[in-house]
C-alpha cells in the first residue's frame, strides 16, 4: 500500500505500481506525474464515483483496479486507454456498461457483484478478451456478439437473472472455463440428483488455525469429537456472499452432489448450529506431503497458472496425474457436475503421483445423461483437461521416455484443445487413451 502522502511528496517517482486506498471522493491529480512510468494502478477500496476524462495521459496504464468503490457507470474514459488490459470494478453499483468504455486491447474484464441488466452488443469487438467476470449481476440474457470473441476462455455468469443458456455460447472455440449456478435456468437442476450427507453439530468440533483461504471462504483445522473417538478433520466455513465464481451455495450443492471418488477430496458432513448461522462442510484432513500443483495465474498469464521454480514431471507422474483427474471429471460429469475451474491451482499433488481435486466454488449442476447440453458442457471442462496436460507437459525434465508416454500425452492435448468443440474426446474416452 502507498500512501498519497509520499505520492505528493515525489517519492513515488518512477512506480509501475500504485495502489491508493485512504478514502478518496477525488481522483489525485499528482497520480499523472507517473504517467511515463505507471502500469498498475490499483485505487480499491475508496468512495470514487468517477474518473477524470484525461485518464488515457497515462499512456503505459495496462492494468485498473477501482473495486469497492460507489461507481454507477463504468467510466467511458477507459475506452480511450490505448494500453488498458484488464479492468477491475467488483463490488461497485454498476448498472451501465457504455459501448464507449471498453478498451480496444482488452484482455479482463472483472465486474462481479454489481446491477448490470445488460451488457452492450459491441463486446463482441473485443476480440482479445479472455477472461470474463460477471458473477453477482441482475442480467438477464447475453448479447448473441458475444459469440465474436473467439478468444474468450474463462466466463462467470453465476448468480444472474438468466432464463437460459445460449447454444452458442457452448460452442465458442476456447472457453475452458465456465459458471453458470445460481440463474433461473439452473436452479431446478441443481436440486437433480442430490446426494445426502449427515449433519455434523458445531459443538462437536474443536476450531484450530486457518490452514488457507479463497473466494469463498476459509480452511480450518478442526478436531471432530465422535463416539469412536477424537479425528483431525479440515473445515470450509462460507462467508455468505457473491464471490467472482457466484454463490457458496452452489458451491455447497456441488460439492454434495459431486459424491466420492479417489482423487476428488469429499465431503465428511455439513456443519449444524454455527452460532452466526455460517454454512461449512467437513472434509478429511489431508497429508502434509500435498501442496497445490501450481499457483493461479497472475497478471500476464491472464488465463494459465503459473508453476514454482523448478517444477518438473516424469513422463511417469504427468501420466498418472492426467489419469488421474480424467477419471475425476468423468465421474463428476456423469453426476452432473461442471467443476468450472479445472485448474492445476485446484489440485493438490502428494508427490507420489497421487491427486486430488478441489474447490467447487465455480461448479455448477446440470441434468447428467447422454443429451446434447451435457455432451456441450463436458466438452468445454475437456478443454480445460487439454489445458492442463499441455502444462504437464510443458514441465519436462530430461528424463527417459521408455513406454513412450510423451506421444501419448500430446495426443490427448491435441484432441483436447480442438477448437471444434465436436471434435472434443469426452472424458471416457480420455480415459481410454491414457490407459497403459
Amino acid at each position: 500500500m502507498h500512501s498519497l502522502a509520499d505520492l505528493r511528496a515525489g517519492r513515488l517517482a518512477g512506480a509501475r505500481h500504485l495502489r491508493l486506498a485512504e478514502g478518496l471522493t477525488g481522483f489525485p491529480p499528482e497520480i499523472f506525474a507517473l504517467a511515463d512510468s505507471l502500469e498498475i494502478l490499483d485505487l480499491s477500496g475508496n468512495r470514487l464515483s468517477s474518473l477524470p476524462d484525461d485518464l488515457p495521459r497515462l499512456h503505459r496504464l495496462r492494468i485498473l483496479f477501482c473495486s469497492d468503490n460507489p461507481f454507477e457507470v463504468l467510466p467511458a474514459v477507459l475506452g480511450r486507454c490505448p494500453q488498458l488490459e484488464m479492468v477491475g470494478f467488483k463490488a461497485n453499483r454498476i448498472h451501465t456498461l457504455p459501448a464507449e468504455a471498453l478498451p480496444p486491447r482488452l484482455r479482463w474484464l472483472i465486474l462481479t457483484d454489481n446491477r448490470l441488466s445488460a451488457l452492450p452488443p459491441e463486446i463482441g469487438r473485443c476480440t482479445r478478451l479472455q477472461k470474463l467476470m460477471l458473477a453477482g449481476n441482475q442480467l438477464t440474457a447475453l448479447p448473441r456478439e458475444l459469440a465474436d470473441c473467439s478468444a474468450l476462455e474463462l466466463l462467470r455468469i453465476s448468480a444472474n437473472r438468466l432464463d437460459a443458456l445460449p447454444e452458442w455460447l457452448l460452442a465458442l472455440p476456447r472457453l475452458a472455463w465456465l459458471a453458470f449456478a445460481g440463474n433461473p435456468f439452473s436452479e431446478s437442476w441443481a436440486t437433480e440428483g442430490d446426494t445426502a450427507v449427515g449433519a455434523l453439530p458445531w459443538a462437536a468440533l474443536s476450531v484450530r488455525q486457518v490452514l488457507g483461504q479463497g473466494a469463498s471462504g476459509h480452511i480450518h483445522e478442526a478436531v471432530l469429537e465422535a463416539p469412536d473417538g477424537a479425528r483431525r478433520v479440515a473445515l470450509k466455513l462460507f462467508k455468505g456472499a457473491v464471490t467472482s465464481d457466484g454463490l457458496p451455495s452452489s458451491e455447497i450443492r456441488a460439492w454434495l452432489r459431486a459424491g466420492r471418488h479417489p482423487a476428488l477430496i469429499p465431503v465428511i458432513g455439513r456443519v449444524d448450529g454455527h452460532p452466526e448461522g455460517v454454512e461449512g462442510l467437513l472434509m478429511p484432513l489431508m497429508e502434509p506431503s500435498f501442496r497445490s500443483l501450481a499457483g493461479p495465474p497472475d497478471f500476464e498469464t491472464c488465463t494459465r497458472d503459473v508453476y514454482p521454480a523448478g517444477t518438473c514431471f516424469s513422463p511417469e507422474e504427468a501420466l498418472a496425474i492426467a489419469r488421474g483427474i480424467a477419471s475425476a471429471a468423468a465421474h463428476l460429469h456423469g453426476r452432473g457436475v461442471n467443476h468450472g475451474d479445472l485448474y492445476a491451482h485446484n489440485l493438490l499433488y502428494g508427490g507420489d503421483a497421487s491427486i486430488r481435486l478441489g474447490d467447487f466454488g465455480a461448479a455448477s449442476c446440470y441434468p447428467a445423461g447422454g443429451h446434447s447440453l451435457a455432451e456441450a458442457l463436458q466438452r468445454i471442462e475437456v478443454r480445460a483437461f487439454g489445458c492442463l496436460v499441455e502444462e504437464l507437459l510443458a514441465y519436462q525434465g530430461a528424463f527417459a521416455d521408455p513406454g513412450k508416454i510423451l506421444p501419448r500425452l500430446e495426443a490427448v492435448r491435441d484432441a483436447c484443445l480442438s477448437e471444434v468443440c465436436g471434435e472434443r474426446p469426452l472424458f471416457a474416452a480420455l480415459m481410454g487413451m491414457l490407459e497403459v
